[in-house]
């Protein structure tokens, strides 16, 4: 499914429909250049989830884990400068008691999961600007397994 997602707050408002989606034991990638929204999307999500806190970039640490107060915890992970699935693995993280996100994740996966949801965001470069300076994003949401096989609930929220 293709989406153009127009200003930071609709890339929030992405996130939020998604919490309505996401329960324990999913992993949700998201894959984009620097300053492309990946962190916006997961503030939206952390933020409709209930998490304690704000949801900010792991890039330094790696993953940062937002307890919540009902529910799964979010996971937050920043796979920029992992090389492997191994690598991810190894950062011990409890897949199926939480809600993951990876940003950067494309090709991280491998023997993580068979199931997960994929966001592909692209900024444009030399795109067109709006008068708040705020160039639209293209999101390609990609399902992988039958948990994501039915993504209706994005047309059916007005994506």
């Amino acid at each position: 499914m293709l989406l153009t997602i127009d200003t930071p707050e609709a890339m929030a408002e992405l996130g939020a429909r998604l919490a309505g989606q996401v329960r324990a034991g999913d992993l949700v990638t998201l894959n984009g250049e620097l300053g492309a929204g990946k962190t916006t999307l997961t503030r939206g999500l952390g933020e409709a989830l209930g998490v304690r806190g704000a949801v900010t970039s792991p890039t330094f640490v790696l993953a940062r884990t937002h307890p919540r107060v009902d529910g799964p915890p979010l996971v937050h992970v920043d796979a920029y400068r992992l090389s492997s699935a191994v690598e991810l693995d190894d950062l011990d993280i409890d897949f199926a008691a939480s809600v993951v996100v990876v940003e950067w994740g494309e090709g991280l996966l491998d023997g993580i999961t068979d199931e997960w949801l994929q966001l592909d965001i692209v900024r444009p470069v030399g795109g067109v600007v709006t008068d708040d300076g705020v160039e639209a994003r293209t999101v390609t949401v990609t399902g992988h397994g039958p948990r994501w096989a039915d993504l209706g609930w994005l047309a059916a929220h007005g994506a």
